[in-house]
C-alpha cells in the first residue's frame, strides 16, 4: 500500500473561510466601535487567520480521517484489489464512495463469473466422464466376456472383437476432438493457409458421406451450379472438416427423404458466407446460446445411436473462429437448421 494520499482541500479551504469571515468581521465590529477601523489591518488579519485555519484543518482533522480511510484501504487489500491498493489513498468522501462502488460492482461480477465457470466445469467434467464411461464400460464387457469362454466361439469372438474395436475407435474420436479444441483455445494449432476452390471442396465433401445419406435417402444438393470456381483462403484440411460435420450433423439429425444443402454468396468485397441447410428435426430456441459448447445435446435423453464425439460443433466454431471469421445458425424445431460460415474470399 502507498503511503501518500490524495488530499481532498475543498473541506479546509470551506471551513476556513467561514472561520475567517466570521473572525474579520468580529474584529470589525471591535475595531468600528473601540478603536479607528483600519481596513489594511483588519485586511492582513483575515490573511492570517485564513492560512493559520487552512493548515490545522488540513494537516490535523484530515490526518484523523487518513487513519482511518487507510484502514479501508488495507482492508481491501486483503481482497487482492489491484485496483484500489496500487492508486494513491484519498480521504475526499466522494470519490471514496465512488470506489467503494467500483469495486463492489467488479467483485461482484467476479463472482458471478467465477460461478458460472465452476458450473461449466462441473457439467464439463460429468460430460467427459459420461463419454469416457461409455465406451469403455462397452469393451470392458466384450472384452470379459471372451474372456469368460466367448473366445473360443468363432462366431462370438470375431463379433465382439468388431464391437469392441468399434468403442476404441470411438475413444480416439474423444481424445482426438479434445487434443484439437485445446490446441485451437491456446492457439496451438497452427494453421496452413492457402487458396483453394471451396465448391470443388463442398462437391468432394458430398461425395465422402453420400453412402451415409443414402441409407435415409437424404439428397445433396447445391442451391445453384456453379459453374467457375470460387476461390478462398483457408486451412483447406480445417474447413474441409467443418464441412464434413455440419454436412453428418444434417444426416444425423434429419428427416428421412430430406435433403442437405450448401449454398456460398458473396457477402461483401473479400468474403464470401458458406451455408449448410436442412430440412431436419431443426433446434429448439432454448437450446442455442449453449449449442456450441464441448459435449452439450440438445437431445437430453442421453441416447448415443448416433455415434459422435458430441465436439463436432464446438470444434467448427474453434476452427473458423481460428480463422478469424464468424459462424451463425438459424433453426426452427420441426422445419430445420442453417449453419452459415465466412471465408475469405480471393479476387
Amino acid at each position: 500500500m502507498q503511503t501518500k494520499f490524495k488530499k481532498s482541500y475543498r473541506f479546509a479551504v470551506r471551513t476556513s473561510v467561514y472561520i475567517t469571515l466570521y473572525t474579520t468581521l468580529l474584529m470589525g465590529v471591535f475595531f468600528y466601535y473601540f478603536t479607528e477601523l483600519k481596513w489594511f489591518a483588519l485586511l492582513w488579519y483575515a490573511i492570517c487567520v485564513f492560512c493559520f485555519t487552512f493548515v490545522i484543518i488540513q494537516f490535523s482533522v484530515e490526518r484523523f480521517i487518513y487513519k482511518r480511510v487507510k484502514k479501508i484501504y488495507d482492508d481491501l487489500t486483503l481482497l487482492e484489489s489491484a485496483n484500489m491498493s496500487n492508486g494513491p489513498i484519498t480521504t475526499n468522501m466522494q470519490t471514496l464512495t465512488e470506489e467503494i462502488d467500483k469495486f463492489a460492482r467488479d467483485k461482484k461480477l467476479e463472482i458471478e463469473t467465477l460461478k458460472v465457470r465452476e458450473e461449466y466445469r462441473r457439467e464439463f467434467l460429468g460430460n467427459v466422464s459420461h463419454e469416457l464411461k461409455t465406451p469403455l464400460f462397452t469393451v470392458q464387457g466384450y472384452v470379459l466376456t471372451l474372456l469368460d469362454g466367448g473366445i473360443n466361439d468363432i462366431n462370438i469372438r470375431e463379433k465382439y472383437l468388431e464391437r469392441a474395436s468399434k468403442g476404441i475407435e470411438r475413444l480416439g474420436y474423444i481424445i482426438n476432438d479434445l487434443d484439437m479444441i485445446t490446441k485451437l483455445e491456446v492457439g496451438d494449432l497452427s494453421l496452413n493457409i492457402e487458396v483453394f476452390d471451396i465448391v470443388e471442396l463442398a462437391k468432394h465433401t458430398f461425395e465422402m458421406f453420400e453412402m451415409k445419406a443414402n441409407k435415409k435417402k437424404i439428397t445433396f444438393t447445391f442451391d445453384r451450379d456453379y459453374s467457375e470456381p470460387i476461390m478462398v483462403r483457408a486451412d483447406k484440411e480445417r474447413i474441409q472438416q467443418v464441412l464434413a460435420n455440419l454436412i453428418v450433423n444434417s444426416i444425423k439429425y434429419g428427416r428421412l427423404k430430406g435433403t442437405t444443402e450448401i449454398s456460398i454468396e458473396n457477402l461483401i468485397k473479400n468474403k464470401v458466407i458458406v451455408r449448410v441447410t436442412d430440412n431436419g428435426e431443426g433446434i429448439s430456441k432454448i437450446h442455442m446460446p449453449r449449442l456450441f459448447e464441448r459435449f452439450y445435446r440438445v437431445d437430453k435423453s442421453g441416447s448415443r445411436k448416433e455415434g459422435g464425439s458430441g465436439l463436432g460443433l464446438s470444434i467448427v466454431k474453434h476452427i473458423i473462429e481460428a480463422h478469424r471469421e464468424r459462424i451463425y445458425v438459424e433453426s426452427e424445431f420441426g422445419v430445420g437448421s442453417e449453419f452459415s460460415f465466412t471465408l475469405e474470399k480471393v479476387q
